[in-house]
């Protein structure tokens, strides 16, 4: 799916994911079972992966402008 669309479902997902650790956060999970662990640490590389997908979309749109 990321191949279909790009940097739109890199932001979607991350996006996603995010919610999904900052709600469980909030309600407690500390410890992830992923390779990262700490849930923080999760929250840092989804957050990254938005604002890197977010710069490819203002890239895109950049490039379509000029």
């Amino acid at each position: 799916m990321a191949w279909l669309l790009g940097p739109v479902a890199v932001v979607g997902f991350a996006l996603l994911g995010f919610a999904g650790y900052v709600r469980a956060r909030r309600r407690g999970l500390t410890r992830s079972k992923c390779v990262l662990r700490d849930t923080r640490v999760v929250l840092a590389y989804l957050g990254t992966l938005a604002l890197a997908g977010t710069a490819a979309i203002a890239w895109q749109i950049y490039d379509l402008i000029t």
